[in-house]
């Protein structure tokens, strides 16, 4: 097992360099830079500002480092490698192993990335929490009473309600919802910076409506999983051997049932607390994800590799749980060496 955690643990590494190479070259590669504003800044402070940050230095290999001797023929490994690390993307990745993401271009005292990610994390992942509950309270329950009774009217309502769950984007039912609720109930959407501090009932509505996408796909997962369990021979014997139907349905049907569902939960789940951009942006929720549309279009580039990388590494993370997870759930499943 240890082998096993520390082998998917490891493979995190190419995921993030991956992630974080295709990240620098999308974000060099659109228009505008971290220095552009209505009021043009004065060359001399934008190279000073470049120098500060890093930016004057070429995005993948510095011919600066070679120097003269690279005239002279010699191909010393040790030079070109120099040559390599002295630049923009590769003093980021050494940054990112030690846990440096670097100062944010726009913040005036020089914040750390961490910093933000630390104040506006928290958040989102208020957010993304009440979306999982939802999905996981919702979903699951509502695709067990669909399997159990197929083909009935229940069955097909949640048919319907899954697939309109799936097929109409999060923003689209997000602003429709919030029309409802504001003209039905008189639920105020945006909210003051300080009703945000606590878990109170402020994150509800964008929580639910985040995770209505998620509520759906697990109801129609659930169901198909058990309807497959359902018809299989084991079900047949308990059911002869007089075990009754509540048993039958939690203690072998579930468990059987549940693998395809944590497959996906765990990602989905992951994907709910840092998915939440649009949600927070209708809202006016303080949290990253409005924080890494900001930096977008401020071309934050210390902010979009820092944002996208704790990103993708919370993903990766929630993928290595979700394996570990199967043994527990379903003992017939061991690590093969």
């Amino acid at each position: 097992m240890f082998e096993f955690l520390l082998r998917r643990v490891l493979w995190i590494v190419p995921v993030i360099v991956a992630v974080a190479l295709a990240t620098f070259f999308l974000m060099h590669r659109a228009p505008g830079g971290p220095w552009d504003r209505e009021k043009e800044i004065p060359a001399v402070a934008q190279r000073r500002l470049n120098q500060q940050f890093g930016l004057d230095k070429p995005m993948w290999f510095n011919p600066g480092a070679v120097g003269d001797k690279r005239d002279e023929g010699e191909t010393n490994p040790l030079i070109l490698g120099r040559a390599f690390i002295d630049s923009q993307f590769f003093n980021y990745m050494i940054g990112v192993a030690t846990f440096d993401l670097g100062p944010t271009y726009q913040s005036k005292g020089a914040e750390s990335v961490q910093d933000v990610i630390g104040e506006k994390f928290p958040f989102s992942l208020k957010v993304g929490f009440v979306g999982i509950v939802v999905a996981i309270l919702i979903g699951m329950p509502l695709g067990i009473i669909s399997a159990l009774r197929q083909n009935s009217w229940i069955d097909y309502a949640s048919l319907f309600v899954s697939t309109l769950g799936i097929a109409v984007p999060t923003f689209v039912s997000g602003i429709l919802l919030l029309i409802f609720m504001s003209r039905v109930f008189g639920v105020a959407a945006i909210r003051r910076p300080e009703e945000w501090d606590n878990l109170s009932r402020a994150y509800l509505l964008p929580g639910i409506i985040l995770g209505l996408g998620t509520t759906a796909y697990i109801a129609r997962l659930t169901r198909a999983s058990l309807l497959e369990v359902k018809r299989q021979d084991f079900i047949r014997t308990s059911r002869a051997k007089g075990l009754s139907e509540a048993r039958i349905v939690t203690r072998h049907m579930l468990r059987n049932a549940l693998i395809p569902v944590i497959t996906i939960l765990g990602p989905a789940a992951a994907d709910l607390v840092t998915g939440s951009i649009i949600i927070e942006t209708i809202f006016g929720v303080p949290g990253l994800g409005r924080e890494f549309v900001v930096a977008i279009s401020r071309r934050d580039y210390s902010m979009i590799m820092g944002t996208t990388i704790f990103y993708a590494g919370l993903i990766a993370f929630a993928n290595v749980l979700v394996d570990l997870s199967y043994g527990f759930i379903d003992p017939r499943i061991r690590v093969r060496r």
